[in-house]
């Protein structure tokens, strides 16, 4: 349990079959970082796909929610800023948690930020098709599988070529966002006071929207939000990671709250009706707000964004499997496998194949189902990352520049009651799937992990940090 943290063992030290991988290469600054974060996040895509059925249940309160969540996540920004500089691994929330609080903790965050890893590109992935419409109509499920097979072929590539090319998407989707910002302005509606005193339904059958349902939505709301996280996963490739690390992590929370949250409220005063709003088809929205040039251009914009948001995702969550088989969480021939680095373009080219390709098979799942146990996923991982950072301080820095984050240990205490309510008012059947999910966890850990302590899961940092 306390051993937990150490540098990489030389090969001879541990034998040809347990021979440590190369190291990834540090490239990335503040910009690029961000750039592939904002990416991850994928503002935009997450706007036209992850937004519009909020809209049905929360009404006008949708962009409260949203705001209530990014504040949420100012908390989380700091946590992971400071637990990113102490621990800079690929591992992400894994490796933090591991380290300052055991093994099979660590064990049971990588878990649950592998199911949230697996699932959210898929999610993206399957709105492709309804931007697509304007010039070509195709299945949604096929068209977010061939989104996902794509990102994969990509994500094969070099990580600063790929910066820069998710950069000039992310200008697109971007523009995007601001052009519906700007047509919802144009076509208020509503008073602004709906989005403060928000209600529900549609014509003389409004209703207020609820406190219970505002925190209700809040596991999905953050969600929308979540993308901001991941930049800890390139802390390993980042250069100066106790600055770069901290930055990256508040610009793109920063900039992504701005690019759903403007846009959302555009939209909530904008919508013609109440019905139209509860609808959510916010492509019909925009063509009726504009003409259907503007309207296919928008919608090809954001089909581009998606299919950025598919590439970085791919790329940052081959990373979290990279450095499980680096640290050992599988039987030899599967961590040989996930830690192979193409010779090329050093990237982490078996897990890549194994992030995108399950991807494109979980696109024929029903997305209300990888959305709900996606937002219990990615609530109970903050929460437990909360728990890390209120033992951050007890852990040595190593000689490592550490970024404290303020007010220290008030965020984290508060952010841990906040999201352990949130948790309790998500539906029973996602609850039970990523309980579920857990308990298949913990039995892995009992039966394979544990007994082989010495030789599995040893949680580790690179060399140079």
């Amino acid at each position: 349990m306390t051993d937990t943290l150490r540098p990489a063992a030389p090969p001879a030290a541990v034998g040809d079959a347990e021979a440590r991988p190369r190291t990834l290469t540090r490239s990335i600054g503040v910009v690029g970082g961000t750039l592939l974060t904002l990416s991850c996040l994928t503002p935009a895509s997450t706007l036209f796909v992850i937004v519009p059925p909020f809209f049905a249940d929360l009404g006008t309160g949708t962009a409260l929610t949203i705001a209530i969540a990014a504040v949420l996540c100012v908390a989380v920004a700091f946590c992971y800023s400071e637990l990113g500089t102490l621990v800079p691994s690929a591992g992400g929330e894994y490796a933090m948690v591991g380290t300052l609080l055991g093994r099979m903790a660590g064990w049971l965050v990588f878990v649950l930020s592998l199911v949230v890893v697996m699932i959210v590109p898929p999610i993206i992935a399957l709105g492709t098709a309804e931007y697509l419409a304007p010039i070509v109509h195709i299945d949604g499920q096929l068209a977010g599988a061939a989104v996902m097979l794509l990102a994969t072929v990509v994500g094969l590539f070099d990580l600063r070529a790929n910066a820069w090319i998710t950069g000039i998407f992310l200008v697109l989707e971007v523009v995007a966002a601001a052009a519906v910002a700007f047509l919802g302005f144009s076509h208020v509606s509503r008073p602004a006071s709906v989005l403060v005193d928000p209600v529900v339904g549609s014509g003389s059958a409004t209703s207020p929207l609820t406190a219970a349902a505002v925190i209700s939505g809040l596991a999905l709301a953050l969600f929308v939000l979540q993308g901001f996280s991941t930049a800890v996963y390139l802390s390993e490739e980042m250069e100066q990671p106790h600055r770069t690390v901290p930055r990256t992590v508040m610009w793109t929370l920063a900039i992504g709250s701005l690019v759903i949250l403007v846009p959302t409220i555009a939209i909530t005063l904008g919508a013609p009706d109440l019905a139209t709003l509860g609808e959510g088809n916010l492509a019909a929205m925009v063509e009726q707000w504009s003409n259907s040039t503007v309207g296919t251009f928008i919608s090809l914009c954001i089909a581009l964004a998606i299919i950025n948001a598919g590439i970085v995702m791919v790329i940052q969550n081959s990373r979290v499997l990279y450095a499980s088989a680096r640290d050992r969480a599988w039987p030899e021939p599967v961590n040989r496998a996930f830690a192979s680095l193409s010779k090329r373009y050093g990237s982490p080219w078996v897990a890549t194949l194994f992030v995108g390709v399950p991807g494109a098979v979980l696109c024929f799942v029903p997305v209300e189902t990888l959305s709900g146990v996606t937002g219990v996923g990615v609530a109970a991982l903050y929460l437990v990352v909360a728990v890390g950072a209120l033992a951050a301080r007890r852990k040595p820095a190593g000689g490592r520049t550490v970024w404290r984050m303020p007010l220290w240990p008030v965020v984290p205490v508060a952010l841990i009651a906040v999201l352990a309510y949130v948790l309790t008012q998500q539906t029973a059947q996602d609850l039970l799937i990523a309980g579920g999910v857990i308990a298949a966890a913990c039995l892995y850990w009992l039966f394979y992990l544990r007994p082989r302590q010495d030789s599995r899961w040893v949680i580790t940092l690179p060399d140079g940090q």
